[in-house]
């Protein structure tokens, strides 16, 4: 023991020396690419202190203590008193110089005169070390719970018509509760006073869990779904498309339907929710009320909400193939993801297909069957002339188009579905795209509900070859302008971070929307569009452009190597094109500052309600041929020949028919950490009358997540990636999962602030809703499952909680 305390310095000097000269080779390169010298000065001071700390001179004591002042000063001159941003620059130094200032240390450097100015100094060293990492944490927390956007004020409800189709107000009949997408309750039982009391009702375990090879290998397993509840019953699907009926008090199982699919060609195991439609009174040779869903293997089926069995009456047996004129689709590239859409008695779907594999890829048709027999009404296919025109025998939908893979919304009163158009395959490589492909990627379109007859279209992003898709389609509300009239408006959540406001009748702007010039010069063969549309009249929810003071870690070695791999990276803001040679960064990226889950719109109070992820992705085209030759991806024939495309490498993608492949994955450095600053997730309220944010706030901590993917159970308040959705009552609150750390909250809508949470079994990474039950009571349910993407823990439960019970 007292030969390894006698032994301190020599080893404290091998270490610095050591940290002194990773820091001093990648300083090094920064000063070369025009960057800061901070890291070439303090490795080489830290070589130096290292030495003379090995040689037992108390010199090496001052001179850390130097450059860690130097680097104090340093970094609050870049990133003042920012905790998160100060992390990286000040945690491991201070804590570095707390060790040299322990006695282990200082009493070999000491040589037998521990007085005087030598002590002194030595405890003053040690205290600024412990104030620094104190400064460091508080002003991380103080930024997190303090300092967030709080531009307005949230104005008082007042009643507003709904728009569509009235649902019951204890009933959640669709994804977003309505057909209009609003995500809001009207119930008000549970309210920022009394929502602390909220206590688990019941728990129901599906027993639908990651099969061998799941959530691995490229393949995500991810408990995405919304249950809906009409009348006593909650209804909602699993990962591996069984779908479930719950008592909606006692999370009983009524029935359940397994519907015999094959799964284990899909990479992406998810089923959002299921549909509901109620025949016409009098109907014959219909089920009395339907649940409606669709399988793992494309095909669409009804069953009898009261029983769980199919309708004999609907498709063949209960089932309707959606392969029908597809063309060559190999198992696992063409489902549907996300609940089909019924209005009007019909059931709207598009479908999911395999993103960035090959050109041509199975059809984005927008089709509509009849609600009652599954017989098709009407396909949308950009790619025909008309394109409502129905197939001639032997003829197929048009391959490759831009599909509508998310939830679509509609107004029967004005009879238009709204569908989220995605772009065509592959994302990432536009230049052989024809001209209706440009013309609709990226765009929320109106489609006659009747007929299938486009109304009109609005495009998001001009020949997208960022992956900045409509993950969801827009949510309609009724908004007042300024005149006494009211404008029938919806609000298109997008990628990007930005909203847009259109005329739902029209598809016109009803903000300020412009043109800006962005980057050009995508790799060889592309042709950008020269500018992009911004709603600059709307907020935004946009991260700032990255500058290399962002570059982000846990230390100060691996926050450097995320600041030179900037350096090298091709970065000119949003709109960067993907880039050959060593690569760019895209941020925002394809999963997007919103995804599939979109926003919250708050009716009677206008507010829209968003929760975001920022997190950029790294991407770097490489020429076919040498990914093939470097093991990349594997040569195909091409879908022809009946075989499936082989697998790539992860994070690979190998756009077959174009001249790229493409790698993307996040931009993460050597500990798992995120190049980027927090935070990584926040909570957001705008008011849809000024267009301005009301509050933002950090939301979620890394107790869930941590480096290397792992569970550190620290809970730092630094907001976290999210995914699913929020929902806003009549109470004054908004609930939410879907941030990284297997919680859910209750949010007053006032203020942003969190007013009750609880720790769910797995990641709550879906969209919760809210209903009353035949006691009275008001029960906020959510899919607790986990998802694979973003590694939270893995589960089959649907939890529900309510207050208790009055004597």
């Amino acid at each position: 023991m007292w030969e390894r305390i006698k032994a301190a310095p020599a080893i404290t000097g091998a270490v610095f020396a050591i940290i002194g000269i990773i820091l001093a080779v990648g300083g090094a390169q920064l000063v070369q690419l025009g960057y800061t010298w901070y890291y070439l000065l303090a490795g080489l001071g830290l070589i130096a202190s290292g030495v003379l700390f090995a040689l037992g001179r108390r010199e090496g004591y001052w001179l850390y203590a130097f450059v860690f002042v130097a680097t104090l000063i340093w970094a609050l001159v870049e990133v003042g008193f920012d905790g998160w941003k100060l992390m990286p620059r000040v945690l491991a130094p201070a804590v570095l110089l707390l060790w040299v200032s322990m006695p282990w240390v200082t009493r070999r450097l000491a040589r037998g005169q521990d007085f005087g100015r030598w002590t002194v100094g030595r405890w003053a060293g040690g205290a600024l070390a412990l104030l620094s990492i104190v400064l460091v944490f508080a002003s991380g927390w103080w930024i997190t719970w303090t300092r967030w956007d709080r531009d307005g004020q949230v104005a008082q409800a007042l009643p507003t018509p709904a728009v569509g189709i009235p649902v019951a107000a204890g009933d959640w009949r669709y994804y977003g509760r309505d057909q209009a997408g609003t995500r809001f309750s009207p119930l008000a039982q549970i309210t920022p006073d009394n929502v602390g009391a909220l206590e688990r009702v019941w728990e129901y375990h599906s027993g639908d869990l990651p099969r061998p090879g799941e959530n691995k290998g490229g393949k995500e397993f991810n408990f995405e779904a919304t249950p809906i509840k009409i009348g006593d019953s909650v209804y909602f699907c699993t990962p591996h498309r069984d779908v479930i009926a719950l008592d909606a008090v006692t999370g009983k199982e009524r029935w359940r339907f397994d519907p015999n699919n094959d799964t284990s060609a899909n990479t992406y195991l998810s089923c959002r929710g299921v549909a509901y439609y109620t025949p016409p009174a009098g109907a014959t040779g219909v089920c009395a009320e339907e649940v409606i869903s669709t399988t793992a293997d494309a095909r669409l089926f009804a069953l009898d909400a009261r029983t769980g069995k199919l309708c004999p009456g609907f498709g063949q047996g209960g089932y309707v193939s959606l392969r029908e004129n597809m063309g060559p689709t190999p198992p696992g590239f063409h489902f549907i993801s996300s609940q089909p859409m019924v209005a009007g008695g019909k059931i709207m779907l598009s479908g999911w297909v395999a993103d960035n594999i090959a050109e041509g890829e199975t059809s984005g048709v927008i089709r509509a069957f009849d609600a009652r027999t599954g017989q098709l009404v009407w396909a949308w296919d950009m790619g025909r002339v008309p394109q409502t025109a129905p197939l001639k025998p032997g003829e197929t939908y048009t391959r490759g188009t831009p599909n509508g893979w998310g939830t679509f919304t509609a107004d029967e009163g004005l009879g238009m579905v709204y569908v989220p158009l995605g772009n065509p395959t592959p994302d990432y490589y536009g230049a052989q795209r024809r001209p209706f492909d440009d013309t609709y990627s990226s765009s929320v379109v109106a489609l006659d509900i009747a007929t299938g007859q486009e109304r009109w279209h609005y495009q998001t992003v001009h020949h997208d070859v960022w992956d900045f898709d409509l993950p969801i389609g827009p949510s309609l509300v009724n908004l007042p302008d300024g005149n006494g009239q009211v404008i029938p408006a919806l609000i298109q959540s997008t990628k990007r971070g930005e909203f847009f406001v259109l005329d739902r009748r029209t598809g016109r702007p009803i903000v300020e929307t412009v043109e800006k010039t962005v980057p050009q010069g995508g790799v060889a063969g592309e042709t950008l569009s020269p500018t992009q549309p911004y709603p600059v009249g709307m907020a935004s929810l946009t991260p700032k452009d990255l500058t290399a003071k962002d570059a982000w870690g846990a230390t100060p070695i691996d926050q450097m190597v995320c600041r030179l791999q900037f350096a090298k990276y091709r970065y000119e803001g949003q709109f960067t094109p993907p880039t050959a040679g060593y690569g760019n960064i895209g941020y925002p990226a394809f999963d997007g500052i919103i995804d599939w889950h979109g926003a919250t719109i708050d009716p009677t109070r206008r507010l829209l309600i968003a929760n975001a992820s920022y997190i950029p992705f790294t991407y770097r085209m490489m020429k076919t041929q040498e990914a093939i030759d470097k093991g990349h991806i594997k040569p195909w024939a091409g879908w022809e020949s009946g075989k499936a495309p082989p697998p790539a490498e992860p994070w690979w993608n190998p756009q077959y028919g174009t001249p790229f492949a493409v790698r993307i994955q996040p931009w993460l450095n050597f500990l798992g950490v995120p190049c980027n600053a927090p935070p990584w997730g926040t909570l957001t309220a705008i008011d849809l009358v000024t267009k301005k944010i009301v509050w933002m706030r950090p939301m979620g901590t890394t107790r869930d997540l941590g480096p290397f993917g792992l569970n550190v159970n620290l809970p730092l308040p630094t907001g976290m990636f999210n995914i699913g959705g929020n929902i806003a009552t009549a109470g004054g609150l908004i609930f939410v999962g879907a941030f990284g750390d297997d919680y859910l909250r209750a949010v007053d809508e006032r203020t942003g602030a969190v007013v009750w949470k609880a720790r769910l079994p797995a990641g709550g990474q879906a969209t919760p809703m809210t209903y009353q039950g035949a006691d009275g009571r008001q029960y906020v349910v959510i899919a607790a499952g986990g998802h694979g993407g973003l590694g939270t823990t893995a589960g089959d439960a649907v939890v529900a909680y309510a207050l208790p019970k009055r004597e």
